[in-house]
């Protein structure tokens, strides 16, 4: 197994992408685990809008407010505004608010795995270059007596910086578009339940 002190400039870009792995890597896990119930709770809240259109108020409000998911915790407040009877424009603002921030927290973190999806290939890269340059400036202080196998060597060194900013980069961008598409998920759950509550308070129908 190859040292870091072999791999000349390539050692500290390395050190640099495990790291970037070793963040990236425990985003993933705790993103799964924050997005697992984002999308939960969907029929639970379909029986409690039921609830709600035939006059059970109070306990459609209860049933909603004991879920997980960002769109229950808003459709719970919803619910308990009408009944407080807090309606009209004021709470169609502040229920927007209040799914933008759900929404907010959902994405937390995310946009760091997309940056290191972003520039772990381009410090591969960079380790690749600098590499390589250190190679041909050996070459050239050795005046044409290197043989190719330490040319060689120096090389795929070089590249070994390049492969292990993709082996970051691709966890990091599939991870960062999966659970991109939860947290948007979770946005949309948000935007129905609470769109469905607002028309059957309107017109008294599911």
């Amino acid at each position: 197994m190859v040292g870091f002190e072999n791999l000349g400039t390539g050692g500290p870009i390395l050190i640099v992408l495990g790291l970037l792995s070793l963040l990236s890597l425990t985003l993933i896990v705790v993103k799964a685990i924050q997005l697992a119930p984002a999308r939960s709770g969907e029929a639970a809240r379909d029986k409690a809008l039921v609830d709600w259109s035939n006059g059970e108020r109070a306990a459609a409000q209860a049933s909603v407010a004991s879920g997980k998911s960002p769109a229950d915790r808003v459709c719970a407040y919803a619910m308990q505004a009408l009944i407080d009877g807090f309606k009209g424009a004021p709470l169609n603002a502040e229920l927007t608010r209040r799914g933008n921030l759900e929404f907010a927290s959902m994405n937390t973190w995310i946009r760091v795995l997309e940056l290191i999806a972003m520039i772990s290939p381009l410090l591969g890269l960079l380790g690749t270059v600098t590499g390589m340059i250190q190679s041909f400036q050996e070459l050239e202080l050795a005046q044409g007596s290197a043989n190719a196998s330490v040319l060689a060597g120096g090389i795929w060194q070089a590249l070994l910086t390049t492969a292990a900013g993709l082996l970051v980069a691709i966890p990091a961008a599939v991870g960062a578009s999966l659970l991109s598409g939860r947290a948007e998920a979770g946005a949309q759950a948000i935007e129905n339940a609470v769109g469905r509550l607002l028309v059957i308070e309107e017109r008294g129908a599911v």
